[in-house]
This record gives C-alpha cells, sequence and structure tokens, in this order.
C-alpha cells in the first residue's frame, strides 16, 4: 500500500503499517541499520539509538516527558524497592545466558554437589504444596460467562483470576463486604484481574500499578461502575513509594498481582511491608498512612530473579545457598515452564537419583566427556529436569513466604490451578493477624 512501509509480514499476511523513512521504501525499524556503534538509549535502554545521534535522541526520546513527569510525583523514589545487598550496589542484572554459562562452567563435581544441595533442602523446608484450585461463587457472573459481551474473555486466564480471588475469600481476606478496602494491582497489563474483583466482590476504590503503556484496557468499564475511583499510575514498581499516592491516604488496602515477573514479586513485597519491616507504627497514624490488609500474588518467572532484588537473601545463605548458587537455581526453574505439562507435574517427581557418584565425576572431568555439565544437563531426562526445576521454583517461593512471616503477616503458598492450565501456578496469600 502506497505511504506504507514495503517490508512483508508473512505471520500477519500484509506488509507493516509504519510509515516509511524519507528516500527509502522501509520503516526506520526494518531500513538496514548503519554501521556505527549501536547503544541502548538511556532513559529507554528497550530501544538503541546511534552513538553519534545520542544527544539529540535525548531531548525527544517518547519516554521523556514521563520519566520528567514521574521524578516531580511524591510517590516516586528511585530505586526505594529494589533491595539494599551491600554487596551487589552497581552490579548490573544477571542475564540468563550468564547464569547458563556460569552452571556450564562448574566441574561435574560441583554440579552434583549443588543438585544434592537442591534436594536436600528442598526435602527439609519444603512440603508439598498444596493444590488449592477455588472457583468461588462470587466469581460465577464470569465463569458462566454472563459478563458484557465486548469484554475479552479466555477461559484459562478467567479460571486463574477466580482461583486467586477464591483463595483470597478462603483466607479470610474477603469475607467482610461491608468493610471492602481499596486494591492495588501491581503490574496490571490490562487490569482485568481488578476487573473481575471489583465485578465479583464490589470494590470502589482501585489503583493500577504499570510501567507499561497497554491498548484494550480494562480501565474502560470499570469507569463506567458507579461509585468507583480508579487511577492507574505508569511507575516501575522499584521506584513507587506507595504510603505517598495522595488517594490511598489512611486507606486500607489490599495488594493482588498476577504473573508478577521474576523480581517484579520481590519488589512488590518490599513495597508492601517496607514500614513494617522497618518498624515504623503504621496503624498509630492512619489519617496519613495506607496500610496492608491482605495480599495475593501469582509469582511467576523466576528465572528472571536477582540476588541484588531477592526478598530473602539471607534466608538463601542460612540454607548454604550463595548468590552464585542462587542464579544457577534461578536459571534451573525455567526447566519446569519448559516441560511437557499434559500431566501434572511437581518436585516431587524426580524418577532417577540426580547425584553423581565420585568415581563418575573423575571420569566425566576427564577425557571421557569433553563437555563435562553441559554433557550431563542434555543427557538428563525431561523429567527429571523438570523436577528439578519445580524444587528450585518451590525454594525460592518459600523464602518469599519466610519473609512475609517475619513482618508479622498471616500466610500461605499454594498451587491456585494446575500445571496444565498455567505451570506458573504458585500464589502468596497473606493478611494481617487478627
Amino acid at each position: 500500500m502506497e505511504g506504507r512501509c514495503k517490508l512483508w509480514l508473512p505471520k500477519k499476511n500484509r506488509f507493516c503499517a509504519n510509515v516509511p523513512l524519507q528516500n527509502s521504501p522501509f520503516c526506520g525499524n526494518h531500513t538496514e541499520r548503519s554501521d556505527g556503534q549501536w547503544i541502548p538509549c538511556p532513559i529507554d535502554p528497550s530501544h538503541s539509538v546511534l552513538e553519534e545521534n545520542l544527544e539529540s535522541h535525548l531531548k525527544r526520546c517518547p519516554l521523556l516527558k514521563q520519566t520528567q513527569f514521574l521524578s516531580l510525583q511524591p510517590f516516586y523514589e528511585k530505586g526505594i524497592n529494589a533491595g539494599t545487598d551491600s554487596s551487589t550496589i552497581g552490579v548490573s542484572n544477571i542475564t540468563s545466558e550468564m547464569k547458563r554459562n556460569a552452571v556450564y562452567a562448574m566441574t561435574v563435581a560441583e554440579f552434583s554437589k549443588l543438585i544434592s544441595k537442591i534436594k536436600c533442602i528442598h526435602a527439609s523446608i519444603c512440603t508439598r504444596i498444596p493444590d488449592s484450585f477455588k472457583n468461588p461463587q462470587a466469581c460465577g457472573i464470569w465463569t458462566n460467562r454472563q459478563v458484557d459481551r465486548k469484554l475479552p474473555f479466555e477461559e484459562k486466564h478467567v479460571l486463574q483470576q477466580a482461583s486467586i480471588l477464591g483463595n483470597l475469600e478462603e483466607f479470610g481476606v474477603l469475607k467482610d463486604s461491608s468493610a471492602l478496602p481499596a486494591v492495588v494491582e501491581f503490574g496490571a497489563g490490562r487490569g482485568y484481574l481488578t476487573q473481575v474483583l471489583t465485578d465479583c466482590y464490589g470494590f470502589k476504590k482501585v489503583l493500577l500499578v504499570e510501567r507499561k503503556s497497554y491498548k484494550l484496557k480494562a480501565d474502560r468499564s470499570l469507569r463506567q461502575k458507579e461509585g468507583l475511583t480508579l487511577e492507574r499510575l505508569r511507575i516501575d514498581i522499584e521506584d513507587l513509594k506507595l504510603k505517598a499516592v495522595e488517594s490511598l491516604r489512611g486507606a486500607p488496602y489490599l495488594a493482588i498481582g498476577k504473573h508478577l515477573c521474576g523480581p517484579a514479586t520481590d519488589m512488590t513485597l518490599r513495597c508492601c511491608t517496607k514500614d513494617q519491616c522497618e518498624g515504623q507504627a503504621i496503624l498509630e497514624s492512619p489519617e496519613s498512612c495506607c496500610y496492608l490488609t491482605g495480599l495475593a500474588i501469582a509469582t511467576c518467572c523466576h528465572h528472571l530473579c536477582q540476588w541484588r532484588h531477592y526478598i530473602n537473601t539471607g534466608y538463601m545463605l542460612n540454607l548454604g545457598i550463595s548468590m552464585e548458587d542462587f542464579h544457577a537455581v534461578t536459571w534451573f526453574t525455567s526447566w519446569a515452564v519448559d516441560a511437557d505439562h499434559t500431566s501434572d507435574l511437581n518436585g516431587s517427581d524426580c524418577t532417577t537419583d540426580l547425584q553423581i557418584s565420585e568415581r563418575e565425576s573423575c571420569e566425566l572431568d576427564g577425557d571421557v566427556d569433553p563437555k563435562g555439565v553441559e554433557g550431563i544437563i542434555r543427557n538428563m531426562k525431561g523429567v527429571d529436569r523438570a523436577a528439578l526445576g519445580f524444587m528450585c521454583k518451590d525454594i525460592i517461593d518459600a523464602g518469599r513466604m519466610a519473609w512475609l512471616k517475619e513482618v508479622g503477616l498471616e500466610c500461605q503458598l499454594v498451587k491456585y490451578v494446575p500445571s496444565t492450565i498455567s505451570p506458573e501456578n504458585h500464589l502468596l496469600v497473606a493478611r494481617q493477624k487478627c
């Protein structure tokens, strides 16, 4: 079509819809790049720019105004929820490739020792996480498809949302409908977990926290609800000072999040419990402070977790898991997600002994298998890799649950849907002690 980029997109069965550059048949995304040095944009690292054009780009970067606006807000404090481990100050995130290379660089004896340690720790701290698949009566209007047909409906997502809310109800967080607090959804995306919550339980004050901009959000239908106040904050959870949000002053709130990827879970826990873990008496001045009444977070993407952000590094160290071990553990978790989930697997399904004898270790460290640890991993049974991955996910979330108990909350860790619906099926549920 005239006025469009001439690159054909086979998956979409059409040409690219972007406007082409001057004197080029292609848009900026599809024109061959210059041989100059491309570097990540300091304002938004999700895109890159030629180093020679950096100065002019910084004046017109699409996120510039958003960043300037945020920096002036009272609820913005750079890195407030990032973590304070002194050993990792100035350390960049450890990528999955770096984690994999570190594991492959181990000797077979070191790898065997780590696997044995993971199995031993899991056996001592992680009793089988209970199944808690809920479909509460209150969510019937969604599970029975009695909602506005214009609202998007995908059964697996509705089942997950209903079970999250059902677990909150069973845990006693939603039992008193006459004193419902505000709800804060972290990593809200399009906001449809909150949509179900307000439709089924009648919340009247909603705060959606999301760093990205989304189309087709639930905001439009939420704003049409009589008596409901909605605020969306476009901010990274890492930088959110929740008690400084004006609309939450003096309000008890419920914190929820569905599939908070990797460190976003840790940052959310830190954001919600910061006052408690610093010993501040938040209930003494309810007129100026918001305070947490309940929490439900469906954890996700454990392979992205970082030592410098993790909420309970002391817990890991007490278990004998060092920073290097932790990053290996997080890399192993991807094996759980990559597994065949036509049957419901878990960390107790390991069918073979993953320990390697001293004699085999010596042989493999020699010339018998030049690939060493990489060769062992490639030859592991799929079910054993998946079982080890689930063990590692359990250990990471057990540390998070221990943190919530340390700051005085009642909590539990459950599987809220079968892994056949989603392998990311861990749910942390917590409430203030009565």
